[in-house]
């Protein structure tokens, strides 16, 4: 037993030992950790005694903590750190992993006794976290098919292996097309962008040996695309961001995705269910796929007037400059980001070095504290990569976390943000702290410069990251974010509005050089260009949700493309917009299925989020202790202990409409 990844873990807080665990520990303890796994549940089969709550349910959740350590740890670093070995790996163990959740799941005799405690729940003396855990283990068996047999259980399984291959591989093909693609760029090709766009554009270059260049990780390609004054350029950078997933080749994700949603589709009839949308929808806050596109066409709208109305003002730019035809995608941004100079006063490269990464870290610290009494001291230990550090996390003494910040964007991690649980809080069988990352993509610098909506991404993720960490419930399966995928965002994105509270950016936006507070007139255009180019942003999103969910209700289409074109007419999108993630790089829908027919589920939670931040505006404090600790109490800590509405509205009082989030985007009219 030398595998440290079998071993307990005699580390500060029961920390991973990152700097004793090989690539090649990984394989053997996968092995071994699915074996003792299933070994464990056939020994709670072969128990004697009649099923109850505790032999049963409990039982179950006693088994697995070794696949549990190896899983979490293989796939945080997957993810944020990869190379070809755990390309590799990932390749051979997802369906395995699969293929061992499917032996589980399809376990008869584990099954019977599931059912057997449900039928007896209102006899048995539950709590109601209990009777919670209950329902959604025994809901959870029956929608992955445990009460399937013969030839429909072993095509389930064959089905939901298949599209664990096929997820890793879209993963993947995306993650080799943003790390290969390199524009190189002369030193005349550098004028007209700011010195913070030129200095991640070198520093990217350094990282490949080449002398500045454009690469297709965000923090460098949306800077140059708002900021280089070269039209062919950007042309070239940014068919190449749209173009990932979809180059042909060995990476190409078309096939994957057609093929992906007819596995789906095949799954949720295996179900009973008409469609995959129905099946999935099924345990969200919306429930079915008309609430969803209620919502999105009630926002679609105002946004795409807005949008349209955007365009005339940008095409009237691009004809000044003497271009000749229609404002095109890679057009947009340059031109907003003149517009916002003009009409706002506003100038990134001018606001930039106010928003230096280690303040809007400290920053999303401070609102913590004053929010839930919360300490973070800095932690010196072995982590998976020399730019993720980690922190303490107590209250009034106590420990009451590990939260891990992993900011830089490089190669080896797959675009986006972030957060994760290397360990989930629970007091059964035993009390355990969470271990928790928040996982960026930001330019690397010295010192290290974020756009505003930079900042605004490091708070959502935080956001994400209190939520596990102030989890209070007894069992890992309803901890943190074990809730609705439509509810999952409302602490993010709620999170988000302190980052506007006037007194937090005149405390921590300060000039990188001189380390000046930013100038009130400046701090009031920041505040005051907030919602700017709001049609563009919602109109791109917007657009992406109703695909998702057309690719979900009904037949599965034959062609996604022909697919995404059809819906993408028949809404009307502009011209100059794109989709915010084309088809081939939809990794929120194609990577796995947590967002399938889901990806809505941020402007669902945004319908929340405003209206939770006007409970503060209400008292007039954004930091006002009762109303704090009511969000803690109701929303943070309580995880999947309820239904997401039931958690809602013991925070609130009541549901808030559509109206808050127009009015939340300038939208409203």
């Amino acid at each position: 037993m030398t595998n440290p990844l079998l071993q307990e873990w005699d580390t500060p807080f029961g920390l991973p030992p990152f700097n004793k665990i090989a690539d090649g520990d990984f394989a053997p303890a996968f092995d071994a950790a699915m074996a003792q796994d299933l070994q464990e549940v056939e020994a709670l089969v072969a128990n004697p005694e009649a099923p109850d709550f505790a032999n049963t349910i409990e039982g179950l959740m006693r088994t697995g903590a070794a696949l549990d350590k190896v899983a979490s740890v293989f796939f945080n670093i997957s993810g944020s750190d990869s190379n070809e070995t755990r390309e590799a790996l990932m390749r051979e163990f997802s369906p395995k992993l699969s293929a061992h959740s499917s032996a589980i799941y399809s376990n008869t005799a584990l099954f019977e006794r599931i059912q057997a405690v449900w039928e007896a729940r209102d006899t048995l003396d539950l709590n109601d976290e209990q009777s919670r855990v209950l329902m959604l283990l025994h809901r959870n068996f029956v929608r992955a098919g445990a009460a399937l047999d013969g030839a429909e259980a072993d095509r389930m399984t064959d089905v939901k292996n298949r599209l664990a291959v096929l997820g890793t591989s879209f993963t993947q093909n995306l993650l080799a097309d943003e790390r290969d693609w390199v524009m190189e760029v002369s030193e005349a090709d550098l004028d007209g962008l700011p010195d913070f766009v030129v200095g991640a554009m070198r520093a990217a270059g350094e990282e490949r040996g080449l002398g500045p260049v454009v690469t297709l990780s965000r923090s460098v390609i949306v800077p140059f695309l708002q900021f280089s004054p070269k039209r062919a350029l950007r042309e070239r950078a940014y068919q190449a961001w749209g173009a990932r997933g979809a180059n042909g080749g060995a990476t190409d994700n078309r096939d994957i995705a057609n093929e992906t949603l007819a596995l789906r589709e095949e799954r949720a009839k295996l179900l009973g269910y008409d469609d995959f949308s129905g099946f999935k929808l099924e345990t969200e806050m919306a429930g079915t796929p008309d609430k969803v596109r209620e919502l999105l066409m009630a926002v679609w709208g105002p946004a795409k007037t807005q949008a349209d109305a955007d365009t005339q003002v940008l095409e009237s730019m691009l004809k000044a400059d003497g271009v000749d035809g229609p404002l095109e995608a890679w057009d947009w941004r340059y031109y907003a980001e003149k517009r916002r100079k003009a009409e706002h006063d506003l100038d990134e490269a001018e606001v930039k070095p106010y928003f230096q990464l280690e303040k809007m870290i400290e920053a999303s610290f401070d609102c913590a504290t004053r929010l839930f009494d919360l300490e973070f001291a800095p932690l010196d230990v072995p982590l998976y990569h020399e730019d993720a550090r980690a922190w303490e996390v107590t209250r009034n003494g106590a420990p009451v976390a590990v939260f891990i910040g992993d900011y830089f964007a490089r190669g080896s991690k797959r675009s986006g943000a972030w957060c994760s649980a290397i360990r989930s809080q629970r007091k059964f069988p035993d009390v355990q702290i969470p271990i928790v990352v928040n996982v960026c993509n930001f330019a690397k610098g010295d010192p290290a410069l974020l756009s505003y909506d930079d900042a605004r991404t490091l708070f959502h993720e935080f956001g994400h990251a209190l939520h596990q960490m102030l989890s209070d419930v007894t069992y890992d399966m309803i901890s943190g974010t074990s809730v609705a995928r439509d509810f999952v965002e409302l602490p993010s994105q709620l999170y988000e509005h302190w980052l506007e509270v006037p007194e937090v950016l005149e405390k921590f936006a300060t000039h990188a050089e001189t380390g000046d507070p930013m100038p009130k007139a400046l701090l009031d255009k920041v505040l005051g260009a907030a919602n700017f180019d709001m049609g563009f942003q919602t109109v791109e999103y917007v657009a992406s949700a109703l695909v998702d969910l057309a690719f979900h209700e009904g037949p599965a289409p034959a062609d996604v493309m022909q697919k995404q074109a059809e819906v993408l007419e028949n809404i009307g999108m502009p011209r100059a917009i794109s989709m915010r993630h084309a088809t081939p790089h939809f990794a929120h829908v194609f990577s796995g299925d947590g967002y399938s027919s889901g990806y809505y589920s941020y402007m669902w939670s945004e319908v929340m989020d405003a209206d939770a931040f006007a409970a503060f505006e209400e008292v007039g404090d954004p930091f006002d202790a009762d109303m704090a600790a009511k969000l803690e109490k109701h929303i943070l800590s309580a995880g999947g202990s309820q239904d997401a509405e039931a958690l809602y509205l013991a925070f609130r009082g009541r549901m808030p409409g559509v109206d808050a989030l127009l009015k939340g985007r300038g939208l409203a009219t």
